[in-house]
């Protein structure tokens, strides 16, 4: 089935304004969000970092830090989040907003949420542009605080 079938079938099948109304892109940009997600959980910084585009342009800022390329990601990752020792805690997130900017860039809003064991959770906001391409949905920017 296209993405324009489904995305229409599923508007006819679900009222407007519905909770469970998602259009074929979101439940998309959702799966791969939480691909990404299960492989941090699983200690698998591959995996979850697999979700950024493959590109110099990929932008990530956090804290402080402006950072470029999925190499220069690598290296925050793998540097201070328990990706060497298995204390790298338990990832979900929470769609805020989804909205598309186009035809085949997306932008979501999400609450994560990272769960240590023996420690207060963290949370915060992320805001992050997809781009769907020949590997699927990518991001190509992402703004966490």
């Amino acid at each position: 089935m296209g993405r324009l079938a489904l995305t229409l079938a599923v508007a006819v099948l679900l009222p407007a304004g519905s909770a469970w109304a998602q259009s074929a892109e979101q439940v998309a940009v959702e799966a791969a969000l939480d691909d990404s997600a299960i492989g941090w959980n699983e200690g698998d910084l591959d995996r979850f970092l697999g979700v950024y585009a493959d590109d110099p342009a990929t932008s990530y800022v956090g804290g402080d830090a402006m950072l470029r390329g999925v190499d220069a990601i690598r290296d925050r990752y793998s540097g201070g989040y328990g990706f060497t020792t298995g204390d790298q805690g338990t990832l979900g997130f929470e769609t805020l907003d989804f909205r598309m900017l186009g035809a085949d860039h997306a932008l979501i809003i999400v609450r994560y949420h990272l769960a240590y064991d023996g420690a207060d959770p963290a949370t915060g906001i992320a805001s992050v542009v997809f781009a769907d391409g020949p590997d699927g949905w990518r991001i190509v920017a992402d703004h966490s605080s």
